[in-house]
């Protein structure tokens, strides 16, 4: 039976990561929640793929968006951060990822991808999984679906800029718009 994550602490994590700046290093979700941010997580399956770079290169390109409402942004496979590190230097225009903004973690044991419930274990890959975590580490968000289908960024940005409010959002409501009176 599944487990319940929305409205409850979302796992912490610390996963070794290939920087913006190409550079190996950490991501942990104590430390963004340290500076008062917000987390959007999301789990995609495999490095040199056919839908994953379109996400992750359309997240990127709007990565200040996501700057401007104080969240962070990572990126998560169950691949190695060297092979992250050779899908950021291939070029866009040969399915690569070129320069990205955010990190990408590599969750190679497998467990944070587990913890999220998103883990496929007989295929040791992740479902695209979407979580956005408030500084206080509750998880506020999550959306799990089948690895055929990208995300929508504009979707993601709705979602964040509406947990925000700490209101009540009608249906499809959009920033700006007024939210509902309880």
């Amino acid at each position: 039976m599944a487990e319940r994550l929305v409205g409850k602490q979302a796992p912490r994590f610390e996963m070794d990561a290939v920087l913006p700046n190409k550079e190996f290093g950490k991501v942990s979700l104590e430390e963004i929640m340290k500076q008062g941010k917000w987390t959007v997580l999301f789990f995609y399956p495999m490095d040199f793929t056919f839908v994953c770079p379109t996400e992750i290169t359309a997240i990127s390109d709007r990565y200040e968006e996501f700057e401007d409402l104080d969240a962070e942004v990572i990126g998560v496979s169950t691949d190695t951060i060297h092979t992250h590190l050779a899908w950021i230097k291939t070029p866009r225009e040969e399915n690569g990822l070129g320069d990205i903004k955010y990190p990408l973690a590599a969750d190679t044991n497998h467990q944070v991808s587990r913890d999220y419930g998103v883990l496929i274990e007989e295929e040791g890959v992740a479902l695209r999984g979407l979580f956005i975590i408030n500084p206080e580490g509750e998880l506020q968000y999550q959306t799990v679906f089948h690895n055929n289908i990208g995300r929508d960024v504009d979707e993601t940005l709705r979602v964040l800029q509406a947990l925000q409010t700490g209101g009540l959002c009608p249906a499809n409501w959009k920033p700006g718009q007024e939210t509902l009176k309880a």
